[in-house]
């Protein structure tokens, strides 16, 4: 299985930290934050990694390289402007192939693996969904009892950033920007996303505040590589 990291956002919510430094180079525990999801992904079997990359693409590039570092094989998916989840998915869908993939937000921080989710069968997305945290109480999503995910419903989970997902669900929507979530609402509606209930560690590492209170918990500190 490949993994596909998502690292080409301008990290707007992360000013004034990503005026000079990017998102997935602010460090936590000494070391990058995309660094953690490399060695997450090395040490649960995967060696193939997409990253898609815009805004200080050549910095992120210099620091990580070929991955071989972390143990991985890195492939870099540029995108001029930054297009959305689905967009840069999209873009990406050479270096992907054909085979469902893990998908990695990269900012956020979670311990769950792939080895955790069932296989996607006639599904075209598994998600990850957590207990919804305080900065986002309504959730996004309901998860019933058979683990099929669906727009509508209480109670509401949150979406982890986190997926299993097939590249048809993005394969036949033309080159460009577009988001990811309506095309997996509409596979909810047609019955084709799964879900999975992580109940271990996760944060939305969105703010320079969330940043520094998970780098305390890890007990690190760092600049900008």
């Amino acid at each position: 299985m490949k993994a596909m990291i998502l690292a080409a956002g301008l990290g707007t919510r992360m000013r004034p930290l990503t005026d000079h430094c990017p998102k997935p180079l602010l460090p936590v525990a000494d070391k990058p934050l995309i660094v953690h999801h490399l060695e997450r992904l090395a040490a649960a079997g995967i060696r193939d990694v997409v990253i898609n990359v815009s805004y200080r693409a050549e910095q992120i590039i210099a620091a990580l390289g070929d991955g071989r570092d972390f143990g991985v094989r890195i492939a870099w998916s540029r995108e001029e402007t930054p297009l959305e989840t689905g967009g840069g998915i999209r873009r990406a869908l050479p270096l992907l192939g054909e085979a469902p993939f893990w998908l990695v937000n990269g900012d956020v921080w979670c311990d769950v693996t792939p080895s955790a989710m069932a296989p996607l069968g006639n599904d075209l997305a598994r998600l990850v969904l957590v207990d919804n945290p305080d900065h986002h109480p309504g959730g996004d999503f309901h998860l019933d009892a058979a683990g099929r995910v669906h727009e509508r419903g209480e109670p509401r989970l949150t979406y982890a950033g986190l997926a299993l997902l097939d590249p048809a669900l993005v394969a036949d929507r033309p080159e460009g920007a577009f988001a990811l979530t309506p095309l997996l609402r509409a596979a909810m509606a047609e019955g084709r996303v799964g879900g999975h209930h992580h109940r271990g560690a996760w944060v939305d590492v969105g703010t320079p505040a969330r940043l520094a209170a998970l780098d305390r918990a890890i007990g690190g500190q760092g600049n900008c590589s």
